[in-house]
């Protein structure tokens, strides 16, 4: 049995939470929880029964094999201050805050702590998140197993470097939002052509859904799959022509491209803040 804590149990950190509670794995650990929002820490406890809840960050770190820390950017610093308290380098700390490097966090547990920084997506809540998992030394082979216990129930991991987060943030961490606007362009689409709009939504998610999978499953290129549902003289090669030609894929990229200078800019203003 593993002891695991997690320290904000909001948006995403409730989302994986709810996963890894509810996997085998997390049947079989004792699972703490922390929040300041005291009614939303309650509230997760009456969804899963299993759960410990603490006021105390101290506690809750003294009790814990593996951290989760699943605090907004802004508010790490007096979390940070109180896992500190407790902290041990046996531990193995897991944050998700954008813009947080794995050097901060050492900043206030040491040069030795052990600290695995994540970047999740919101598909985590139907157990579908694409998350990156990034590490320095000491962090080892058997921490990596660690978090995959608690992170895999929530979707695919995959480890980058450090230096590729603000990439991860364009392509997969705030890509699910772009995918939603290209849904929603479908349904009213669909809805101007006389389709009802809850039918249209699931004709146009089930869509991207297939076809995702496609790109994961098939060895085929992302060139030759779109080359393959485009027939000469056919539907789709009309609207693909469209697309490119009001320069679909330049606007994508234009997007993505926000994302990362964002992540980059959120970065250098908590260094230049401390």
């Amino acid at each position: 049995m593993m002891k695991t804590g997690f320290i904000g149990v909001g948006h995403m950190g409730g989302a994986i939470l709810k996963s890894y509670a509810s996997s085998s794995a997390g049947k079989e650990d004792r699972i703490l929880i922390c929040d300041q929002n005291r009614q939303l820490a309650e509230k997760r406890q009456e969804e899963m029964p299993q759960l410990s809840m603490t006021d105390s960050i101290g506690g809750l770190v003294g009790a814990s094999e593996v951290i989760i820390i699943g605090v907004k950017p802004q508010g790490m610093e007096p979390v940070l201050e109180q896992v500190a308290e407790k902290y041990r380098p046996t531990k193995l700390i897991i944050s998700m805050a954008a813009g947080i490097s794995i050097d901060y966090i050492r900043g206030f547990l040491g040069e030795d702590a052990r600290v695995i920084r994540i970047m999740p997506n919101t598909p985590a809540m139907v157990g579908e998140a694409m998350i990156a998992v990034c590490r320095k030394e000491p962090v080892g082979g058997e921490d990596l197993e660690l978090a995959r216990r608690v992170l895999g129930p929530a979707g695919r991991t995959e480890g980058v470097e450090e230096s590729l987060i603000d990439c991860v943030i364009g392509v997969s961490g705030s890509s699910p939002a772009y995918t939603y606007m290209y849904i929603e362009g479908l349904v009213h689409a669909a809805q101007a052509n006389g389709m009802d709009r809850e039918q249209a939504r699931v004709f146009a998610a089930q869509a991207v859904l297939g076809a995702a999978k496609m790109v994961l499953q098939s060895p085929e290129s992302l060139e030759q799959l779109r080359i393959n549902v485009c027939s000469p003289g056919g539907t789709t090669i009309e609207a693909v022509h469209a697309l490119q030609k009001n320069g679909f894929m330049d606007d994508i990229a234009e997007g993505f491209q926000a994302a990362v200078d964002r992540s980059i800019e959120m970065t250098k203003e908590k260094q230049k803040h401390d």
